[in-house]
């Protein structure tokens, strides 16, 4: 029953609905003046929270999958990973916009001088190649070998995530203290073991050719931009 619940393409397009609710949350915040007294900063912080939070959950997909083996999880991990990239790109827009006017050469110095912005934004550019290569044509081109490799970067993504965080916000570090025990718990599992079974036809399938959120888990929180999949 449940399988099929999660098999069910209504049940992907309500996950993929859902997925936007934070977004939606913030955009009715906004035109209702309900977004703080620091709407800027209310923004930001937010939209590099989901990151975290889809990057984790992404990463979960592959421990997840061998907890309950029948359950086909695996096709929502690229979305899953895709959401992690798109809130993150959200995170460095509102920076780049409302606190930089996008200067490029004041950009460039702030992620030279503050090691919580360089450690960030080097988590969000690792994001790219892993969102960017996360359709099932790009892991024929690249190979499984080549790609699993790839995406292993999503643990790097992780881990700059979360160390990112509790640079900002080392008055109050709650959040990255809760989510770094399980980005590390889900790095072991899925280093444990194969991520892709040989009976699995994961390269003929798009619906396989999830990002391999082996970034972020590491994190960024690769706390599966920020592998996206994994």
């Amino acid at each position: 029953m449940l399988q099929r619940i999660i098999k069910n393409k209504w049940t992907k397009r309500l996950a993929f609905l859902l997925c936007l609710v934070p977004l939606g949350v913030l955009v009715w915040k906004g035109f209702h003046n309900d977004l703080t007294a620091n709407p800027v900063e209310k923004l930001q912080h937010e939209t590099g929270d989901w990151t975290i939070y889809f990057l984790l959950i992404t990463l979960s997909i592959t421990p997840l999958r061998k907890l309950v083996p029948k359950l086909n999880l695996i096709r929502y991990r690229r979305m899953f990973g895709l959401y992690a990239f798109f809130y993150g790109f959200l995170h460095f827009f509102t920076y780049g916009l409302f606190d930089q006017m996008f200067d490029w050469m004041s950009i460039t110095m702030d992620v030279y001088k503050r090691p919580f912005i360089t450690v960030g934004f080097l988590g969000f550019v690792l994001m790219i190649p892993l969102a960017v290569t996360s359709t099932a044509g790009m892991i024929r081109r690249l190979g499984g070998r080549r790609w699993n490799l790839l995406h292993r970067l999503i643990y790097v993504t992780a881990c700059a995530g979360v160390i990112h965080y509790y640079w900002l916000v080392k008055s109050d570090i709650t959040l990255p203290v809760r989510l770094l025990p399980r980005g590390v718990a889900q790095f072991s599992s899925r280093s444990s073991a194969t991520a892709f079974p040989p009976n699995m036809p994961w390269i003929a399938s798009p619906s396989t050719g999830s990002l391999r959120i082996s970034s972020i888990h590491a994190r960024m929180p690769s706390p599966s931009s920020m592998k996206l999949g994994g």
